[in-house]
């Protein structure tokens, strides 16, 4: 089979690595793919937002099977224009990406079918929002109402940063048309755990829990990122809970989906935070988490891509998902000053050990020579019986590897070992 993989990121280097398990899998293409995914698949010069090439490569290359990785492009409608020329795909159409493109249509849609979440509000302007502010408790969230890089999120202390937030997200349009709306919500407290899960529109599996750490600082502080790394399995997410998730949270989410007319086929993210309350949906996403997928999938024992095809022939109950013991940790080498302004072009030096994975995210070959192109540039995970070596063998790899303004956090996983501790 040839395959097409859209996306250039470390969760597209995890996915392409799993796929190449499989041995009906004859060529990978990957658009853009990066530096690093270069020695696992031919990478070509397709934006992952230019769906119209995609699609016309897709066709000329006979795929045989695409899948559609990042936010964007299944926004964009990738899957549809991929499915309008008959090429299977992995990934929700347009229509049900939108529980990610639209966050105050995930919140609606919360609202209407009674799934637990953060109270809310939606406004669209700023001076409904200085109205609404004046009265507002705090701490609050105000996120960006569309796709933001991981970006859009701002955790707010007082009146005077919730108006500079809303000025720069509504009237400086720092996120485009992604701003055009904000939704202001509820602050909840409690353990946040990710749960990736695959559904078919009716049948939904839920893979191995995980913790990411978005703050780009060691402690959480700093700013927000797209992920600085993650652990798996979360061990906050008990059995218990897991039941609870599964009963009030995910199956009422792909019914909804169905009953909207936008049934949701591909890989659903589940951001979810552990109230004293219960859990409650922060965010879904309409894809594969990053870099949460970095560790989720190292642990997937059953073949990805048999899973890929039953998710689009709607025959996922047939499947026997299978996900090993053990625990696995992936930490994030970044350039020093990301998520702000960060230089690039710096030739990297691996030497990690054999048994390490090295995803790429920010690389690109020059010369033969694999340089950093980007803010998060590598995703190093280890895999082990348990997670505190789980988390010694990818600092140990981590250490083996160089490149100039490297930049990473030095406590990925302690929350999950004192959780782990106090069990």
């Amino acid at each position: 089979m040839d395959l097409l993989v859209v996306g250039g990121g470390g969760r597209e280097h995890a996915i392409i690595k799993k796929l190449r398990e499989n041995d009906k899998v004859e060529h990978i293409y990957a658009l853009p793919g990066n530096g690093g995914i270069a020695a696992d698949a031919e990478c070509i010069g397709i934006d992952a937002k230019d769906i119209d090439s995609i699609a016309k490569f897709a066709q000329e290359h006979q795929i045989d099977f695409a899948i559609v990785a990042p936010d964007d492009p299944l926004v964009l409608g990738a899957v549809d224009k991929l499915h309008a020329l008959g090429i299977p795909c992995f990934g929700p159409e347009s229509s049900a990406a939108m529980i990610e493109g639209s966050k105050s249509f995930a919140k609606e849609l919360m609202q209407k079918y009674g799934i637990p979440t953060a109270d809310y509000t939606v406004i669209d302007s700023y001076e409904a929002a200085k109205k609404y502010l004046d009265n507002a408790e705090y701490p609050l969230v105000i996120k960006a109402d569309g796709l933001a890089l991981g970006k859009g999120v701002f955790i707010i202390e007082d009146q005077e940063t919730a108006l500079a937030t809303a000025q720069r997200i509504l009237v400086d349009k720092m996120f485009g048309t992604s701003g055009d709306k904000i939704v202001i919500e509820e602050f909840l407290t409690g353990p946040e755990v990710s749960v990736l899960a695959f559904t078919d529109g009716h049948t939904i599996v839920p893979m191995v829990s995980s913790m990411d750490h978005k703050r780009a600082q060691d402690g959480d502080k700093g700013l927000n990122t797209g992920g600085m790394g993650t652990v798996a399995p979360n061990p906050y997410y008990t059995d218990e809970v897991a039941q609870r998730c599964m009963d009030e949270i995910f199956v009422p989410t792909v019914k909804a989906m169905v009953e909207e007319g936008r049934p949701f086929k591909g890989c659903l993210y589940f951001g979810l935070m552990l109230t004293a309350k219960g859990p409650k949906v922060i965010e879904y996403n309409c894809r594969f988490g990053d870099p949460e997928t970095q560790v989720v999938l190292p642990l997937l024992e059953s073949d990805l891509l048999d899973i890929m095809m039953a998710v689009e022939e709607e025959r996922l109950s047939q499947m026997k998902i299978k996900f090993k013991d053990g625990a696995s940790c992936c930490v994030i080498m970044a350039s020093e000053g990301y998520p702000q302004s960060y230089q690039t072009g710096y030739p990297i030096t691996d030497n990690s050990p054999a048994d390490a994975i090295v995803y790429h995210a920010g690389t690109k070959l020059v010369d033969g020579q694999v340089v950093t192109s980007g803010g998060r540039v590598l995703g190093v995970t280890a895999v082990a019986d348990d997670l505190p070596t789980a988390i010694n063998k990818a600092y140990a790899a981590v250490a083996k590897i160089d490149f100039a303004n490297a930049y990473y956090r030095h406590d990925i996983g302690q929350r999950a070992l004192k959780a782990l501790q106090n069990k």
